[in-house]
C-alpha cells in the first residue's frame, strides 16, 4: 500500500450523463464536462457507467469493445486527463473478453500524465424481471474476479461498478480506503428504493466517502436511469447530488475529518470477523 503524501482536502467531481448510442456523441459530452471539473478545482473525476455508450441494444457495447491497452475510447480518456492534468477514472469501457460476443465492463483509472493506473472488471453482473422490465447483464458481459485500489498521492480509492453496490463483501475485501467510487446506471425502479441507502450504508459501515456517478434520464431505447450523482461523507450524509440530467456533483475529500470519525467511532477497530 502507497502513502499518502498529502493529507490536505482535495476535491472530487463525478460527472452525470444521459448517455445515447453515438459514442462521438458521448465522447463530446463526456469532454466537455470534464474539462469543466478541472477547470473549478477537480483533482479526481469519475465518469458513469457505459458513460461512451447507452440507448440502443445490449450489442452496442459488444460492436464497440477495445482489446486492453489500446482503441479510440480508451485513448480519448488517457489524453483527456492528460490534458486535464486530473485523475480520471473512466467509468466504464467495453474490453473485449476470451468469449466471442461478450465484453468485459471495466473501469479504466488515468493518471493525470495520462498513464494507465489501474483497471477493474465488474464482478457483480445485474439481472432483474418484473413485469415487463428484464436485464441481464450475463448476456453480453463477462463478470471480473480480482479486486481493484487506485492508489493516489492523496487517497487510497475502491473501485466498484453498479450492481457492486449491493455486495459489501466486496469493500471489505479492498481494506480500508479513504473514498470508493460508484460509476453506476441504476434503472429507475432499483435506483428509487435502494440507490441512496446503498450508498450511504456503503460510507457508513466503511467510515469512508463515496462518489458515485450515474446516468440519469430517458435513453433512446425507453430505459430510464435513476441519476442522483451524489457524494456522501464517512458519517453517511449526502454533501451534494444531481437528480436528473447530464451535469456535475462536486465537493471536498477531508481526510482528517474523516479519521475523527474513525477515531470516536471506532467501528474498523471492532471488527471481529
Amino acid at each position: 500500500m502507497n502513502e499518502k503524501t498529502d493529507m490536505r482536502p482535495f476535491k472530487v467531481a463525478a460527472v452525470q450523463m444521459v448517455s445515447t448510442p453515438d459514442p462521438a456523441k458521448n465522447c463530446e459530452t463526456a469532454a466537455r464536462l470534464v474539462r469543466e471539473a478541472a477547470a473549478a478545482g477537480a483533482q479526481l473525476v469519475l465518469l458513469p457507467e457505459y458513460w461512451a455508450v447507452l440507448g440502443g441494444d445490449e450489442q452496442d457495447k459488444v460492436e464497440i469493445a477495445e482489446p486492453a491497452g489500446d482503441g479510440p475510447l480508451q485513448n480519448f480518456l488517457a489524453n483527456l486527463g492528460r490534458e486535464c492534468g486530473i485523475w480520471l477514472l473512466g467509468g466504464t469501457l467495453p474490453l473485449k473478453s476470451h468469449q466471442s460476443g461478450k465484453v468485459l465492463n471495466s473501469l479504466m483509472a488515468y493518471a493525470p500524465d495520462g498513464t494507465l493506473a489501474s483497471r477493474y472488471d465488474k464482478i457483480h453482473l445485474f439481472g432483474f424481471k418484473r413485469g415487463e422490465e428484464s436485464y441481464d447483464e450475463s448476456r453480453t458481459i463477462v463478470p471480473g474476479s480480482e479486486v481493484a485500489v487506485l492508489e493516489t498521492p492523496f487517497a487510497r480509492v475502491g473501485l466498484s461498478i453498479c450492481y457492486d453496490l449491493r455486495f459489501p463483501e466486496l469493500y471489505r475485501a479492498m481494506g480500508q480506503c479513504d473514498l470508493i467510487v460508484m460509476p453506476a446506471a441504476f434503472t429507475a425502479t432499483t435506483g428509487r428504493a435502494h440507490w441512496e441507502v446503498l450508498l450511504r450504508a456503503r460510507a457508513i459501515e466503511n467510515q469512508c466517502y463515496v462518489l458515485a456517478a450515474a446516468q440519469g434520464g430517458l435513453h433512446p431505447n425507453g430505459r430510464r436511469t435513476w441519476g442522483h450523482s451524489m457524494l456522501v461523507d464517512p458519517w453517511g450524509a449526502i454533501c451534494t447530488q444531481l437528480a436528473e440530467g447530464e451535469g456535475l456533483v462536486a465537493g471536498e475529500i477531508d481526510l482528517d475529518s474523516m479519521m475523527g470519525i474513525r477515531a470516536s467511532l471506532p467501528a474498523l477497530q471492532h471488527r471481529t470477523l
